[in-house]
């Protein structure tokens, strides 16, 4: 086991949202992802457009319930139900400790492969789908697509691809910038990278594009991108 920054320790290609990682994952990913507070802020704007009065919202992935809470308190709606989906117990535990006040907002224990969704009027997907394996997206892209209400949104956020090899090894560089000036070592940034092989998988921005256009959107855009990470806004 190694150091990946905050106190995090994993291994080489085991990368793990278990063990002690939930009592710090908020602090780590907001520091490891370019945007990250900049992309919740930007979500909760967005769900103005899609929540009526008895409107459900999912977050597959939900973690410890921190982008779930800011919608929630936001849209002070009493009859909208929010749902987070995952599969760690301790992610939610601290999600249901920091949620506890607001009765609309639930938890499930669940992988998102098979959890069942209801009609509903928005999902998201915050840095969630690039850790499912390959052979799974297309299947839950197709079960959000025929679980939202027309007219409802999927917001799907992601790390990406360059499109070709002299555009990735730019990315890459930026972002290894980008983590040295978080503060991490170099040796946190590469023990963090060596563990997410074969965990993380990115597509490309063109793939999650077909993929939502297999699932039958018709209508999305990009709504947030800085390096690699983007924000996809998809619309019923």
């Amino acid at each position: 086991m190694v150091n990946v920054g905050d106190d995090i320790k994993a291994e080489n290609a085991s990368w793990t949202f278990g063990g002690s990682v939930p009592k710090s994952f908020d602090s780590h990913v907001s520091k490891s992802v370019p945007l990250y507070q900049e992309g919740h802020h930007l979500i909760v704007k967005i769900s103005d457009y899609f929540l009526q009065e008895n409107s459900l919202v999912y977050e597959l992935g939900t973690s410890t319930g921190e982008l779930l809470k800011k919608i929630a308190d936001y849209n002070k709606k009493p009859s909208v139900r929010f749902i987070g989906v995952d599969r760690e117990a301790g992610m939610l535990e601290e999600a249901r400790k920091k949620c506890s006040e607001d009765k609309r907002i639930s938890f499930e224990l669940s992988e998102i492969t098979e959890f069942p969704l209801e009609k509903c009027d928005l999902i998201l997907s915050y840095y969630t789908v690039q850790f499912v394996h390959p052979k799974f997206r297309q299947e839950i892209i197709n079960r959000i697509y025929e679980s939202l209400n027309w007219g409802g949104a999927f917001l799907l956020f992601e790390k990406v691809r360059a499109p070709d090899a002299r555009f990735q090894d730019l990315m890459t560089g930026l972002y290894t910038d980008y983590k040295l000036d978080q503060g991490y070592s170099s040796e946190e940034i590469v023990s963090k990278s060596r563990s997410l092989k074969g965990v993380l998988e990115p597509f490309s921005t063109t793939a999650n594009y077909e993929m939502l256009e297999r699932a039958g959107f018709k209508d999305f855009m990009t709504v947030m991108k800085y390096i690699s990470f983007e924000g996809i806004l998809a619309i019923k």
